[in-house]
């Protein structure tokens, strides 16, 4: 199965770059190019990617307010966010606008393509050691968004819970299997019906759930 990819970035240099190494890449195709936020809405719902790989700044409509409208609705397209470590503030928007996950320009080709497959795939990815931090400084910021608003953990078991905090620890599905002793399918079962039961769109919105809901503290 091919993974259907819009590249939304006001550099030509670094949209041409990403071109060429998917070009190379045998699941991955460009279907589209935007130079800024309203040609990346405008080609999201054009040709239905799986991922828009999103700059943030960008002229016009930035990222952050496009990544808002390519991920609303049913069905919605993904958008993996492009940034850098000294850019907090504008991941921060991007989570509240729903990104399913964060690269940085200075990874790895691999891991780029890597991030983009993740993404598709319907999990979420966040850049290696920004994880916890990032999101734990980002839960504990005052004004949320009502679209993020801080709810209670309602509707589901105790075994559920038990995954939902593990989630949000950062661990990942075969890690939560060891933990608690089931298998890997058992926890993926889990996990899909936390998405479910919760309205939340992949594990970035999951972990979010975890840390506003009290199940996770932030670390201090």
């Amino acid at each position: 199965m091919t993974v259907r990819v819009v590249l939304a970035d006001d550099q030509p240099l670094v949209r041409s770059g990403l071109r060429v190494l998917i070009a190379d890449t045998p699941d991955l195709e460009v279907v589209g190019e935007a130079a800024n936020g309203e040609e990346a809405v405008r080609l999201a719902k054009e040709v239905g990617p799986d991922v828009v790989v999103m700059d943030i700044r960008m002229p016009g409509m930035n990222g952050i307010e496009a990544t808002s409208l390519v991920t609303s609705g049913p069905g919605a397209t993904r958008v993996l966010v492009l940034t850098t470590f000294d850019e907090d503030e504008y991941v921060y928007g991007a989570l509240r606008a729903g990104a399913s996950g964060f690269a940085v320009k200075d990874m790895a080709l691999d891991d780029i393509l890597a991030a983009i497959r993740v993404v598709a795939a319907g999990d979420a990815l966040i850049a290696p050691g920004i994880t916890r931090r990032l999101i734990a400084d980002f839960v504990g910021r005052p004004e949320p968004s009502p679209a993020r608003a801080p709810r209670p953990v309602e509707g589901i078991t105790e075994r559920e819970r038990e995954v939902l905090t593990l989630v949000g620890l950062g661990r990942s599905n075969s890690e939560i299997a060891d933990e608690l002793y089931i298998t890997v399918a058992t926890t993926k079962s889990h996990v899909a019906r936390l998405f479910t039961k919760l309205g939340a769109r992949d594990r970035v919105q999951l972990v979010i759930i975890a840390y506003e809901s009290g199940l996770v503290s932030a670390p201090r």
